[in-house]
């Protein structure tokens, strides 16, 4: 047991009644208060106010302990978060990416479409020109061709009458004059025909000529 002398009480005494502080800790339990009821109850009041201290600190433990294990959880549960949203934005970056990627073959595409239709407007005006040149030449070929024959025949004709009308001159035939009557209307006939056909052909030239300008 520890024994402390009458100044050490006196001191603690009057600090415990002007102060109210008092000591504390196990020492309480080997203080020797002998018979003397002020040591005595100096002592139960320091261990009553010592147990209250423990207990005020046991539970300002416990609600450490507690608010440390809710700062803990809600740290889990905020990096459980963090980790979700992270996630999200990977995904949604990945998303994003796919869909720029999707939108570049899009592009891709529509520009190939619109070359390849482009070309083949180019294929089909060139293969109308072409099919357009090869129509009119044909048609020239087949006009010139009419206006040989036709003017092949009209000299010819020409030739027979006028070889006729020189034949009766020369053997002074009495229808010298209706051959030669029928010899100038001839030439007449013929030359009109002539301009006739010529005028139709030329007709029919410009005729195909302004159709295949209102077609283009």
């Amino acid at each position: 047991m520890i024994q402390f002398d009458d100044a050490t009480w006196a001191s603690l005494l009057e600090t415990a009644r002007s102060k109210n502080v008092y000591i504390s800790g196990n020492i309480l339990r080997l203080i020797d208060t002998g018979e003397d009821e002020k040591k005595k109850s100096y002592i139960s009041e320091a261990t009553e106010k010592d147990a209250s201290r423990q207990r005020r600190r046991l539970d300002v433990n416990k609600k450490t302990q507690s608010v440390m294990k809710q700062l803990q959880e809600t740290s889990a549960q905020n990096d459980k978060l963090v980790a979700e949203i992270q996630e999200a934005l990977k995904d949604a970056e990945d998303s994003q990416q796919q869909e720029e990627l999707a939108r570049a073959e899009a592009d891709k595409q529509r520009e190939a479409a619109e070359e390849a239709t482009e070309r083949a407007e180019q294929a089909r005006q060139i293969a109308e020109s072409e099919l357009e040149s090869a129509r009119k030449q044909k048609q020239f070929e087949l006009m010139g061709q009419i206006v040989s024959v036709a003017l092949w025949v009209i000299c010819g004709v020409g030739l027979i009458t006028t070889a006729l009308y020189f034949y009766a001159i020369y053997n002074e035939s009495t229808e010298t004059t209706l051959l030669g009557n029928t010899w100038s209307n001839m030439f007449g006939i013929l030359l009109t025909n002539s301009f006739s056909i010529i005028g139709t052909v030329m007709g029919v030239k410009y005729a195909t000529e302004r159709a295949g300008d209102s077609e283009a």
